[in-house]
């Protein structure tokens, strides 16, 4: 455990900005995709030039950049910490009312407004090592915004730090903030140019201790379906219905094994999630996921299979079947670059932690950063529960992130 003197106003950071709205929109062709992710860009960006960040700013993408220059004579890797602005679609994040559990002492926490709305002790299983935390949840109206709104305040904080303690020696360090990434856009329109970082880490793990070297790879499937069209008053022999073979397709899926709610760990899915149309023509959207790109072609090709299967009873309908890449499993990037993990795992350990090395189901920023040249793994935030109106973090655990983004410029330092 390290001397260091840390302040503990990370809390207040993460408290003021989970009330800002920054939900993103998938259906908003604008980058961003929402004015109002600006919103929380402009606050930050102000604030790190009270600091002493000279050229924080925000751009008109919604994008946050920051420097702190580095403070030694060494010649030391630039790394970024990066997080994302944005909440999830899929809950809202408007009038965001935070509590706080004071010294936890386990068991169920009911949200006040909500009681509906439980964090239940047995189905949450990280709140056994929470006893004696203070827990940050919402009031069960909105989500809470932790992820990713811990990750901003810890780097936040971690900026802090570093201009207020010149004594402790780092190499420059890159700031990033992105808009967007929960509708998986989050870096459309970063300028790595300009950002000029060699390594990056996002901010946006769960579990006190964990990193993550690993992601999904994802594909997007889709299936355009053409039936014939006619009069139902005259339709006998002559309609094949598109909304029904497209119901057909999703009741053929795989019901165990190959779906979000039967998977878990290195178990890769088929997931639809949209259905849309009329007689004539109807689409179906999927997601597919799975940590290796063979598994996605299976998953594909059985996707496939069962449209053509369907479709024989539909002999005078066609179809189309699309598959576009979205994002790649970063360990593919990351293992060539192996000091970036063996840094992340030792700065964990100097903030006091067990470092966990654990595979995400599902992507980061940092997925896409790591294949467009700046690999970058996951640190965990301390969030818990994310996308619903039961999420949570404690305090103690965003505070032990702040600690280990420290360590780590400092090791990146030493060890140049």
């Amino acid at each position: 455990m390290s001397s260091l003197t840390f302040s503990h106003t990370v809390t207040e950071r993460f408290l003021r900005y989970v009330t800002i709205d920054t939900q993103s929109d998938p259906e908003s062709p604008a980058s961003p995709s929402t004015e109002k992710q600006k919103d929380l860009g402009r606050v930050l960006a102000a604030e790190l030039k009270e600091m002493g960040v000279a050229d924080a700013h925000l751009d008109d993408y919604g994008y946050v950049y920051g420097t702190i220059p580095a403070n030694t004579d060494k010649k030391v890797p630039v790394i970024c910490f990066c997080s994302h602005m944005d909440t999830s679609p899929d809950c809202s994040g408007k009038d965001v009312k935070p509590q706080m559990v004071k010294n936890y002492r386990g068991g169920d926490i009911t949200l006040p407004g909500d009681p509906s709305q439980v964090i239940r002790f047995a189905e949450h299983h990280a709140l056994k090592n929470q006893i004696g935390n203070d827990i940050i949840t919402t009031d069960g109206t909105t989500l809470l915004g932790a992820d990713n709104k811990a990750g901003v305040a810890e780097i936040m904080d971690a900026a802090h730090f570093f201009i207020n303690n010149p004594q402790v020696k780092h190499g420059t360090i890159k700031i990033l903030f992105t808009p967007d990434e929960e509708i998986g856009r989050g870096v459309d329109n970063v300028d790595l140019k300009k950002l000029g970082a060699d390594f990056g880490y996002t901010m946006d793990g769960e579990s006190a201790g964990c990193v993550e070297d690993e992601t999904f790879s994802a594909d997007g499937a889709t299936i355009t379906i053409n039936g014939v069209s006619a009069h139902p008053g005259y339709a006998k022999g002559k309609m094949e219905h598109a909304i029904k073979i497209a119901a057909a397709i999703v009741e053929r899926l795989p019901k165990e094994g190959c779906s979000p709610e039967t998977t878990s760990g290195k178990q890769g899915f088929l997931h639809p999630i949209g259905i849309d149309g009329a007689l004539e023509q109807a689409t179906l959207s999927f997601i597919v996921r799975d940590f290796t790109e063979e598994g996605l072609k299976e998953k594909e090709i059985l996707l496939e299979g069962i449209v053509k299967d369907v479709m024989k009873d539909y002999p005078r309908s066609t179809y189309k079947f699309e598959v576009k890449e979205q994002y790649r499993n970063m360990k593919q990037v990351i293992d060539r670059h192996p000091h970036i993990l063996e840094y992340a795992i030792e700065a964990i350990r100097r903030a006091g932690l067990r470092p966990m090395r654990t595979a995400i189901r599902g992507g980061t920023d940092g997925s896409r950063l790591s294949f467009m040249g700046l690999p970058c793994p996951n640190i965990f935030a301390g969030e818990h529960a994310f996308h619903s109106r039961l999420e949570w973090v404690s305090r103690q655990d965003m505070e032990k992130a702040v600690q280990t983004i420290v360590h780590l410029a400092m090791i990146w330092e030493e060890k140049a």
